[in-house]
């Protein structure tokens, strides 16, 4: 029942009440993870370093010395971030096998309040992606393919193969993570942030998915895809949860010198009672091509909830909203080639057999460790900053990326608190379809509504808002003002209460497990 609530209001009330144990939620995630492994959420499972996690946390309870609100809670890291001891891969060939001496700062943070890492999520390799279909180890699989919502919608299947294609992807990159907090294999999961890859899983899994302000929490340990916007998301099942993980992980860090210098307060969300004082802001440009008309419909009744409720609802513009992903593209590509220049042979991860020389050996290295999606955004980048091309693309590209960024600072000049757009163009694909595009093409199409936020530094949030007709997951994005989290999750908080996300049930048929599992959730966490 546990897996079922808060953190803040029945987890941690019920380990120091000792209702229940830190080792035994652990075995119960474990379990579930076993049970759901379908779903290919999970690249390295932890079992043993996260049993004796479990263990030191329930010492620490019975002496009546709990490390804070995460102590005991299980959680799981998307497979980008460096963890010392555990294998740390980016779904890649190039680092299948790598070991990390040293914890990336925010699973450093996270172990000293206590909690219990289960292990490494799956993604599209080194986080180029929009799907979690391009890794190494596989694609991830959506729960809600699983659901009952979603097979009473789909057409009946009869046989097991028509069934088996019927599954749907989670979105990404970080769809291991939000596939995991989806499944409750885990409390909450860590995903990374450079395009829209937490908040757009999230939306495609029913969950929250938040990006913070840029240099709010540290990257350090984080395998950099674009350093002048990757950020470390936040994956749970409520609002409530998504501010506790914030509070744990913000502030400083001396490793990373992005991040503010100020102190960072964490904050218990209030229950806003009164949203009249507030101004929503829609911004017209987000009414983009190909956007579904579900999803407008499901837009517009949000305005309409905010305007009925009494907050001041406008139109705005975001006019070079419609220039953002192709100087997204530039910029990325630009970063990507030069990070991906570490990846070498020499150090670290995949060395190729091939002797003839130095060069050779690191082309051959190159060749066999990215995959096609890796290696073509290595060369496109490094096109863009050729001589030649520096000025016309790259410098052009940050320039407009400072316009993109101002259409930001003047909306909310005006008056403006919070942007409300939608956070996905439809609702996930299914597989078989999803693959039918180049990544290129569907992470251009995937990230139209996301990647400003990034290039702007921007907070946005997803918050899980209805079932689709096909009976699933749709979500709406809320972007706020930099470093005013507590705005934008209060009025997240406020809006997932209003909107009250329907119940998942998850049936799991017996080819995938020993019977039927069925686990019913409210939308909100706790």
């Amino acid at each position: 029942a546990l897996l079922k609530d808060g953190l803040r209001s029945q987890v941690s009330a019920a380990l120091k009440e000792g209702q229940a144990t830190p080792t035994e939620l652990c075995q119960r995630c474990l379990a579930l993870i076993k049970s759901t492994k379908f779903l290919n959420a999970y690249i390295t499972v932890a079992e043993e370093t996260a049993l004796k996690q479990a263990e030191e946390s329930e010492e620490r309870y019975k002496r009546g010395q709990p490390l804070g609100i995460l102590d005991g809670i299980p959680i799981a890291v998307k497979d980008n971030f460096n963890t010392a001891g555990i294998e740390t891969t980016c779904a890649s060939k190039m680092l299948k096998g790598y070991i990390s001496p040293y914890n990336a700062t925010v699973v450093q943070k996270l172990l000293d309040q206590g909690a219990v890492l289960l292990g490494k999520t799956n993604l599209d390799e080194f986080a180029m992606g929009s799907g979690s279909t391009d890794g190494v180890f596989g694609p991830v699989r959506n729960p809600w393919s699983y659901s009952k919502q979603y097979k009473e919608k789909s057409v009946p299947k009869s046989h097991f193969e028509d069934e088996e294609s019927n599954w749907v992807i989670t979105g990404g990159s970080s769809g291991g993570s939000a596939a995991a907090v989806s499944s409750f294999t885990c409390f909450a999961a860590l995903g990374s942030d450079t395009g829209g890859s937490t908040r757009n899983p999230a939306a495609h899994c029913g969950v929250v998915g938040l990006k913070p302000t840029y240099g709010l929490i540290s990257r350090h340990g984080l395998i950099p895809l674009v350093n002048s916007m990757d950020v470390p998301g936040i994956l749970t099942r409520c609002v409530d949860d998504a501010a506790i993980l914030l509070g744990s992980l913000a502030g400083h860090d001396p490793k990373d010198s992005t991040t503010i210098q100020d102190d960072f307060k964490p904050f218990e969300l209030p229950n806003l009672t009164d949203v009249s004082k507030l101004s929503i802001g829609i911004p017209k440009e987000y009414h983009a091509p190909g956007l579904s008309s579900e999803i407008l419909a499901l837009w517009s009744k949000a305005a309409d909830l905010f305007k009925n409720a009494g907050a001041k609802v406008v139109e705005v513009s975001l006019p070079h909203t419609r220039y953002s992903i192709v100087c997204y593209h530039v910029l990325c590509t630009a970063e990507v080639a030069s990070n991906m220049a570490r990846f070498d042979g020499l150090e670290y991860g995949h060395r190729s057999d091939k002797k003839d020389s130095t060069e050779s050996m690191y082309a051959a290295t190159r060749r066999e460790g990215f995959n096609d999606v890796v290696r073509g955004r290595i060369l496109s980048g490094n096109y863009f900053l050729l001589k030649q091309n520096y000025e016309k693309y790259f410098v052009k590209a940050q320039k407009v990326r400072r316009l993109i960024a101002n259409d930001f600072v003047k909306v909310f000049r005006s008056g403006v608190d919070i942007l409300l757009t939608p956070t996905t163009l439809s609702d996930a694909a299914p597989y078989t379809e999803f693959i039918q595009e180049d990544n290129r093409t569907r992470s251009a199409q995937d990230d139209i509504l996301t990647q400003a936020a990034n290039m702007a530094g921007l907070p946005a949030v997803n918050v899980p808002t209805a079932l689709s007709e096909r009976g699933l997951p749709v979500g709406l994005q809320f972007i706020g003002r930099s470093f005013q989290e507590k705005q934008l999750l209060t009025v997240a908080k406020w809006f997932e209460k209003q909107v009250q996300f329907p119940v998942i049930q998850l049936e799991e048929v017996k080819r995938h497990d020993n019977g039927v599992f069925q686990h019913q959730k409210s939308a909100s966490f706790s």
